[in-house]
């Protein structure tokens, strides 16, 4: 069993104890539907900044995580959005980091976990998210289809994560209007920059196009800002900096 399938089975488990719990979804629209993809419409690159502790291929990132802190220092430096990871087991998430930093920033917020059930995308909603990441690697078109139609119901955005050119294709006709493709495979932990820059041009101009991973200098910046990619998710390299600020903007001065 690869690690995908890994994450996917503790997944299952979490949401049949989520389920049985004293937790229940109240869905609720966010004060500006759809705040996320608005936010990523503009002339420049856009950053999706990331609040992560750790991932199965780099380990504990950051011992000390004042998690609200870096997401205001996110804000401050002018993120268009934050990611925010709640996958407990593997990347050291919880959905309690994304209600605290809904309440301490208004920049809006991805829900970043392993979408495989409705109930998660109305847990989203009801933890205050903007957007869900839905990834192709683990769902059916017609999930995907449905998956986006209730967000849609919800206010929430999508951002709809392939790896290759058939999850691509996949994503666009279930009807995404912002597509991630991450740059490192999740089966082989691989990070290739230009995976991203081959899957643009199979993209419809009109649809958002997110890349993800990798990125780590201002000239990978440069790079995409030169294949009309919209924006870049970033997590490892601004949760290393010590300054975050100063890190995004060196990043954004390419």
């Amino acid at each position: 069993m690869n690690i995908l399938d890994q994450i996917v089975a503790s997944t299952r488990e979490r949401i049949a104890r989520d389920k049985v719990s004293t937790f229940t979804p109240t869905s609720k629209t966010p004060l500006q539907p759809f705040a996320f993809e608005q936010a990523l419409r503009d002339d420049d690159m856009r950053f999706i900044c990331e609040v992560k502790r750790a991932s199965p291929s780099k380990g504990m990132i950051a011992r000390d995580f004042p998690y609200v802190q870096i997401a205001q220092e996110y804000e401050a430096a002018g993120a268009a959005a934050i990611s925010v990871l709640t996958e407990p087991e593997y990347f050291k998430g919880s959905d309690t980091y994304l209600q605290e930093i809904r309440a301490a920033v208004r920049t809006p917020l991805l829900r970043k976990d392993f979408i495989i059930d409705a109930f998660q995308i109305e847990q989203a909603a009801m933890l205050g998210t903007d957007a869900v990441l839905l990834i192709c690697a683990i769902l059916h078109e017609t999930q995907l289809r449905e998956f986006i139609k209730q967000a849609d119901n919800l206010g929430l955005s999508c951002l709809v994560e392939a790896h290759d050119e058939n999850e691509l294709r996949t994503g666009l006709r279930a009807g995404a209007r912002v597509i991630g493709v991450n740059n490192r495979n999740l089966k082989t932990f691989n990070v290739d920059l230009h995976n991203s820059i081959r899957l643009r041009a199979l993209a419809p101009p009109e649809v958002i196009f997110v890349a993800e991973s990798g990125i780590a200098t201002a000239q990978d910046v440069q790079l995409l800002r030169e294949n009309h990619i919209h924006a870049a998710l970033i997590g490892e390299t601004l949760m290393r900096a010590a300054d975050k600020k100063k890190a995004l903007g060196e990043l954004r001065e390419s």
